[in-house]
């Protein structure tokens, strides 16, 4: 299968596709924020005593219809009926004791609904080495792999997926349940710039696991993760992504923080890096400070460096612009840089003529990665035939690579329609670099 327009490229293009699938739909709960503002008083209140003026014969009916419909296509489903039920006892101060079981879960699935996605779109991922590698054979590697899922509203998540990597560049994901969890909060809202946890239900695998917008400034979509597996020294990994936080009218960079990927902390970053987007941390400090690359002018590269995580005023220090004509209108990182015997392997995209995107990469010293000690001169992928098409035509994109000894399995997403998979050596990718 051919990989791009430039027969220098590298990469052998395997034949696994991820698409969209609007089958996927995770139980999720209406919005008591939304619900409180009517015309005529507390929307929710009457809506709950309009459940409560029901007959019991009509209350079962009424709920066996319920079950009928989606007990089978949710994973817990009325447990999550009963606990969505608690939320809004709280919230209306229902004093539901008095109610029955039933009839508690009845009004729970009023204050639900399926919500779809990844209906429209799966597309731009990043892989990491998963936390658990016990049972793995020398040389195979287990992995988590992020998505952007984009469904009803355009609104964009996190999903993921695990797999395994084996020696010489082979490569399996594990397969999902048909059922998806929701990751939940603690607390319903957050405003301004404070930070959440969210949580993985204690009985669903991460493949299966959504995280959604949580906060106001998230409202519109949490896009474009770049995972890394992070290494605080002595064998203290923690594995940390950034990712762009969109309101529905403005952007800013978040990090996403987890130790074991069962609670997730979602916290803003600080300072004028964090007012831009795409920016992916290198996996270790360098020079005794962390390091992020960035585009912070909308058409450059950038270095950038911080004493903490969490606070980013450097104006950074130009990297790379572009320089050949498949770059010519912006080029940008595509995911953290990656340790190899030769320094650090930047994968970039670039972007050029009828805003076709293409990926690219480049080499940086191992001790001072300011110096760009080669890049590549022609794409390593471009999209061609089938793959030009989608809801963002043209487009080729990743937000990370994995790297096991000498191959490097690299995901990308297809014309932000679907996600593909490639894989090569790293001396491979050297060889077209100048």
């Amino acid at each position: 299968m051919r990989t791009t327009d430039y027969p220098e490229s590298p990469l052998r293009i395997s034949g696994e596709r991820l698409l969209a699938d609007p089958s996927r739909v995770v139980l999720r709960p209406f919005h008591l924020g939304w619900q409180a503002r009517t015309a005529d008083g507390n929307r929710a209140f009457r809506l709950v005593q309009d459940i409560l003026s029901l007959s019991e014969e009509q209350a079962e009916t009424e709920y066996r219809r319920v079950q009928h419909d989606f007990a089978e296509r949710h994973w817990q489903t009325e447990r999550m009926f009963l606990e969505r039920y608690a939320e809004v006892e709280e919230v209306l101060g229902l004093g539901g004791s008095r109610f029955s079981e039933m009839r508690r879960k009845l009004i729970g699935s009023y204050f639900c609904h399926e919500y779809t996605y990844a209906a429209a779109a799966l597309m731009n991922p990043s892989i990491v080495p998963h936390p658990d590698q016990s049972g793995m054979s020398d040389g195979a590697c287990r992995f988590v792999m992020s998505l952007r899922a984009v469904g009803e509203g355009h609104i964009s998540s996190i999903a993921f997926r695990e797999g395994i990597m084996e020696e010489g560049g082979e490569f399996s994901l594990w397969p999902q349940s048909s059922f998806a969890t929701a990751a939940d909060s603690a607390i319903a809202e957050v405003a301004g710039d404070q930070a959440v946890t969210v949580y993985r239900h204690s009985d669903s695998s991460l493949s299966n696991t959504v995280i959604f917008p949580v906060t106001e400034q998230q409202a519109g979509g949490l896009e474009d993760l770049r995972l890394v597996r992070f290494d605080h020294g002595d064998g203290d990994y923690e594995w940390i992504g950034t990712y762009t936080a969109y309101s529905g009218r403005a952007i800013r960079s978040e990090l996403m923080r987890t130790r074991d990927f069962k609670s997730f902390s979602l916290e803003p970053i600080m300072g004028q890096a964090g007012r831009n987007k795409g920016m992916a941390l290198f996996p270790q400090k360098v020079g005794g400070r962390y390091a992020m690359v960035g585009r912070q002018d909308g058409k450059n590269l950038f270095l950038l460096t911080s004493d903490t995580l969490a606070c980013w005023d450097d104006e950074g220090a130009l990297l790379m612009g572009p320089k050949y004509p498949w770059e010519f209108i912006q080029i940008g990182n595509c995911g953290s840089p990656l340790l190899t015997e030769h320094g650090w392997l930047l994968f970039t995209h670039g972007v050029g003529a009828m805003r076709k995107y293409s990926l690219g990469c480049a080499l940086l010293d191992r001790n001072d990665p300011s110096k760009v000690l080669a890049r590549s001169k022609v794409p390593v992928l471009t999209a061609v035939d089938d793959d030009r098409s989608g809801y963002v035509p043209n487009v080729v994109y990743t937000c990370g690579a994995l790297l096991m000894g000498q191959e490097l399995l690299v995901p990308y997403g297809i014309s932000d329609s679907a996600v593909g998979f490639a894989t090569c050596t790293v001396d491979e990718l050297m060889q077209i670099m100048e």
